[in-house]
């Protein structure tokens, strides 16, 4: 009795399924659509429809969405047939899309997350019968972050064989990949759509069995993980501009495939860092933006430890924030919830991301299952360097920025030199010298990454012999670096770190064939970057950014966003005011704020550069940023 009623009722999901129309995108956004994920444990409390048309009215008067997706699978808790056919249908008739969600989670201890085991049978049958239930209701289906393994168990070690643990689990998340979601998911339903959402620490990947290289042609679209929190006092120390970089990483991964970025409410110390991932994920041209989770919108805001800039008009306006949920609140609920501040933000981008062309960068490459030097491209950002982070080899760029992960490809000192020989630059970091010691780049210049370290507390700028001019305070904070030895006459040491008297190289320069290779010394810890004198970081980007259109001169963590058609976004994510200024060619007569109509007028900025054989034409414009802001301009001749 118990099998016949279990038929019946999954006959009738399937006749629900057949009779509720596709709904169109709503389009309550200009310039890209929004959508909330809703956990399976949301899910199976809609079985009480006074409970999701609750919950509707509380999100929906304060957020503005276009489709939902609908867990299915999470911890092993599967959704029933009957309650997702009622809750897609509940949606589909106030106007949103729905899709299938499903995580891969096995629970786990501490905050530790635990694996499927993709060698165990009975796993591997759950996994295969949760993606054929998404199947059944949905025509497409994102995996959330769970998507790798972890486990060590005897199954494991024993299918590993003699391969090392990340070739085995690369090998094995690819095979499990076909063969657990996506055919059993199309031979139930041939037009859906499959997804995988790429979580944040994208440098590590490999080790877990997530496969940039070849995952994004096994899946139909890919998704990318934007939530980077808090940069302290998480556990994975992410940096603010990871949000947008790893948008346009994964932009270059798989051109037109990368369906939007994915931001959740989770560990921020105030309320305008959750405005800043939204915003930093939608100044990447996100084409959707997901937010995590359903029941997390609909709790109270906590606007957190903002007292330092509460009374300014920041880009997030708390009070404002909350005169426009007071001016339409509904009687029962007097107060707004995380939604509004969603919303809030997410209208505020919208009438601007239209003027802005497609995002550019410093051109960077990072091979497949590489490591070194991990998530340097986002200090690099947070410095007010522009990153343009590719998978191959951007050949056509006029300067490459390489970082130690580079060494993974066998050909790399090849690479380099083929920039050269063609008059192109390519700036190397320190750990990519050491990575590269013995390998070839010795056929390009001859230099030293030696086992000293140095304790810098001033630093000097000179492009050639003689004196150098001291960049910023005289006696600033000691910073630890590397000590890179380098033949006299053979290599410039264009900037110098000075400790103790004796200058050491923060920047060398080496002339090979048409071509100018930069050496750029690391600090033993990246956060030592935004600890450099101002003066020094802008001295690093008249080299780095040599030929970029838009040069930013300002604190360390403000960033600038810069497009294809002489739009860009400054940011501000320190506590206090910024006073910055911006380079550009010398054509540009004047800035206009595109948010409040402002216009600033160019000057013309002084020497850029001691001795440096480079008469630059370039106009400067100065600005003043509030704190956790940004100002949008375009430029105009």
């Amino acid at each position: 009795m118990k099998n016949m009623f279990v038929r019946f009722s999954l006959a009738m999901a399937v006749a629900v399924a057949a009779l509720t129309p596709m709904v169109s995108p709503a389009g309550n956004y200009t310039n890209f659509a929004v959508a909330i994920y809703i956990p399976v444990n949301v899910v199976m409390s809609f079985a009480d429809s006074n409970k999701l048309q609750s919950d509707w009215d509380r999100i929906s008067s304060q957020v503005k969405f276009d489709k939902v997706y609908i867990e299915v699978q999470r911890d092993r808790n599967l959704a029933t047939e009957a309650v997702l056919e009622q809750a897609k249908a509940f949606f589909h008739g106030k106007g949103i899309r729905t899709a299938a969600g499903m995580a891969l989670s096995d629970s786990g201890v501490g905050g530790q997350f635990r694996s499927f085991c993709y060698t165990d049978p009975n796993d591997r049958a759950f996994i295969k019968q949760a993606a054929e239930l998404a199947a059944r209701h949905f025509d497409e289906l994102i995996q959330d972050d769970f998507f790798f393994v972890t486990t060590k168990f005897d199954s494991d070690i024993a299918a590993k064989g003699s391969r090392s643990w990340t070739q085995f689990r690369l090998d094995l998340m690819n095979e499990a990949a076909m063969e657990l979601l996506i055919k059993p998911a199309k031979a139930l339903n041939p037009k859906i759509k499959m997804v995988i959402k790429f979580p944040n620490w994208y440098e590590h990947f490999h080790g877990s069995g997530f496969d940039l290289e070849n995952e994004p042609k096994i899946f139909d679209g890919i998704y990318a993980g934007t939530e980077t929190r808090d940069p302290e006092i998480t556990d994975q120390n992410l940096q603010q501009y990871e949000s947008y970089q790893i948008m346009r990483y994964f932009e270059n991964i798989k051109p037109g495939g990368n369906g939007g970025g994915w931001v959740d409410t989770y560990s921020i110390r105030y309320i305008d860092r959750y405005a800043e991932q939204l915003w930093n994920t939608l100044f990447a041209k996100a084409k959707e933006l997901t937010l995590f989770e359903w029941s997390g919108l609909g709790r109270p805001i906590n606007p957190g430890d903002r007292a330092a800039w509460q009374s300014q008009n920041t880009s997030f306006n708390y009070d404002a924030m909350l005169q426009t949920y007071k001016s339409n609140a509904p009687a029962s609920q007097p107060a707004p919830t995380l939604a509004r501040v969603a919303g809030y933000s997410l209208e505020q981008v919208d009438s601007f991301l239209g003027k802005l062309g497609k995002p550019i960068g410093v051109a960077s490459y990072r091979p497949h299952h590489s490591w070194g030097e991990e998530f340097l491209h986002n200090y690099f950002g947070m410095i007010g360097i522009p990153i343009d982070l590719h998978p191959t080899f951007p050949t056509n760029a006029s300067v490459v920025l390489l970082t130690e992960s580079a060494a993974h490809d066998s050909e790399i000192v090849a690479k380099i030199k083929g920039q050269l020989t063609v008059g192109k630059s390519v700036v190397i970091t320190s750990g990519l010298l050491r990575a590269l010691q013995g390998k070839g780049i010795e056929d390009i210049v001859e230099l030293q990454f030696s086992d000293r370290k140095v304790a810098a507390r001033k630093y000097l700028d000179g492009f050639g012999a003689g004196d150098g001019a001291v960049l910023g305070a005289e006696d600033n904070e000691p910073i630890l670096f590397p000590d890179i030895r380098f033949l006299t006459n053979d290599a410039w040491p264009i900037l110098r770190a000075v400790a103790g008297g004796r200058g050491y190289p923060l920047m060398l320069l080496e002339r090979y064939g048409k071509g100018t290779l930069y050496v750029w010394t690391m600090p033993d810890n990246f956060n030592d970057l935004y600890r450099l004198p101002q003066p020094v970081t802008s001295a690093i980007k008249r080299y780095v950014l040599s030929d970029f259109p838009v040069r930013l001169d300002a604190p360390a963590q403000v960033a600038v966003f810069a497009y294809d058609n002489n739009t860009f976004i400054v940011e501000n994510y320190l506590p206090g005011n910024a006073r910055a200024s911006v380079s550009l060619s010398a054509e540009f007569k004047k800035l206009r704020d595109l948010v409040t109509g402002e216009e600033i007028a160019a000057v013309t900025p002084g020497n850029t550069g001691r001795r440096r054989g480079n008469n630059e034409r370039r106009v400067s414009f100065s600005m003043e940023l509030l704190p956790h802001s940004y100002r949008v301009f375009a430029a105009e001749k």
